[in-house]
């Protein structure tokens, strides 16, 4: 509120001026405006980029995970790009790597079922 309330008065002082005063209100504001974009957007982004990236590095084969799309399964082979899910008995799905989503506890999904 302070911030708001300053450049309130900076906008009065302003007006008995030509056009000095409305320049430097318009530059704090078009700062605070940026300032809050990076704490509010990208920021957050960067950090869930850096997360994404070290479960990427993380997994390993025998890894249960769930992907973007829901599907839940052990990883049963590997390469620099793609993994195979084994989603049920012989049943494996290829997927790229920048689709798991998250590792799971095993011992988790046995209490769910």
């Amino acid at each position: 509120m302070f911030i708001f309330h300053s450049l309130s008065l900076l906008a009065a002082d302003s007006s008995t001026q030509k056009s000095g005063g409305s320049f430097v209100v318009t530059l704090l504001f078009m700062g605070a405006i940026g300032a809050a974009m990076y704490f509010l957007m990208i920021r957050p982004q960067r950090r869930r980029l850096k997360e994404s990236q070290e479960l990427q590095r993380a997994i390993e084969v025998e890894d249960y995970v769930i992907t973007n799309s829901g599907l839940c399964g052990y990883i049963k082979r590997m390469t620099s790009d793609f993994i195979w899910l084994e989603i049920d008995d012989s049943v494996e799905v290829r997927f790229s790597r920048s689709a798991i989503l998250r590792k799971i506890d095993p011992q988790l999904k046995e209490e769910g079922e």
